[in-house]
């Protein structure tokens, strides 16, 4: 890792807006890491360093330091800047497309605007737990080098009437003022169907004061809703919504790329992969991604870097059978969901949604 000096004098350049010094010793140290092996850290310290040398604008400005949020934002959102990005995820193809398009567009945002248009900002991830949604968020941030500001639920709904209302302006009023992607994870909280046979008058105002909020939004920033229960959605928030992606549990193909990009660095010659796909079917991305760390635990603890099909299966069952899926250690199981791809037209575009409901 860095020396102490190196980092010394990273910061003193930063802080000095030595910005040429800055690159110099960002790239160093990227070289320094390369050597040691640490190829990902490497990319992520060149492509930070870069960053810091595109030309300011509109589209595109440069960072400033990110403080923490204060005052009464201090308990509603919780603030940093992410380093994964798109290329880290593994995702199906139409939603990979889609998100690097979002890229496209907020990075010529003037382009759209000289001819009376606007990037889409405002964006639903729905889908089981543990498929990408939040990661995906992430990857909008440091892809376009954004802070990422989430949204802290527990925080904001409170049992004071007209209380959350007045936070949720907070939160809107830093949207439009302080440029970055904005995460509402698990929006089923604030944005529950209004004729739920549970629904009361407060829950209600909170709604319509969401609604009011997104549709004043002109801001800079991108708004993230996700959610695992798409079905009980107010529509009115759907409408809102100008992109709309399903997210799905991961193919046989998506489980064996998670898990090889997970054991890099273990020998898994003799790993059967369809045998481990079959097992792992069902499973969400980061349920298998914490197996393949299981085995790899295992293996390091063992004083062996090789991975066997048989530790991979054993870490699965293990981990389905926290999730409570009840598979034998034969590998059978019930029947996967249907995972074929969803028609990507009114449902993908966010325009003309008849049915708030995504495919799982």
């Amino acid at each position: 890792m860095a020396s102490a000096q190196q980092l010394i004098g990273l910061v003193k350049s930063h802080a000095e807006g030595d910005e040429e010094r800055f690159f110099d010793l960002a790239m160093q140290l990227a070289a320094a890491e390369e050597q040691r092996g640490h190829t990902r850290l490497a990319e992520q310290l060149r492509q930070w360093a870069d960053a810091s040398r595109v030309p300011q604008s509109s589209a595109t400005a440069k960072l400033t330091p990110l403080a923490a949020p204060r005052g009464d934002l201090a308990g509603i959102l919780g603030a940093r800047y992410p380093t994964t990005t798109l290329n880290d995820l593994i995702l199906p193809d139409y939603i990979s497309d889609e998100l690097r398009q979002i890229v496209v567009e907020t990075r010529k945002r003037d382009l759209l605007e000289e001819k009376g248009l606007h990037p889409r900002r405002r964006l639903l991830f729905s889908g089981p737990p543990g498929t990408g949604k939040t990661l995906s968020a992430e990857a909008l941030a440091g892809e376009l080098k954004f802070p990422l500001f989430t949204v802290l639920l527990h925080g904001l709904i409170t049992k004071y009437m007209g209380e959350t209302a007045q936070k949720l302006r907070l939160i809107f009023d830093a949207i439009r003022t302080t440029r970055g992607v904005y995460l509402f994870d698990e929006i089923d909280a604030l944005a529950a169907s209004r004729g739920n046979e549970n629904d009361v008058g407060e829950a209600r105002r909170i709604l319509n004061s969401f609604l009011q909020f997104l549709d004043e939004d002109t801001g800079p920033s991108i708004v993230v809703a996700t959610t695992n229960i798409p079905e009980i959605l107010d529509r009115a928030i759907l409408r809102r919504f100008e992109l709309v992606l399903p997210y799905e549990l991961p193919s046989r193909e998506a489980i064996q790329k998670a898990m090889k990009r997970r054991l890099i660095g273990f020998n898994v010659d003799g790993v059967d992969w369809d045998a481990v796909s079959r097992v792992a079917e069902g499973l969400s991305t980061a349920d298998v991604v914490a197996a393949g760390e299981d085995a790899g635990r295992r293996a390091v603890l063992s004083s062996t870097d090789i991975i066997m099909t048989d530790t991979l299966i054993a870490s699965m069952e293990r981990r389905r059978s926290l999730q409570g899926l009840g598979t034998s250690l034969n590998g059978t199981q019930s029947p996967a969901p249907d995972r074929k791809r969803p028609r990507t037209g009114n449902r993908v575009s966010g325009e003309g949604r008849r049915s708030g409901k995504s495919s799982k």
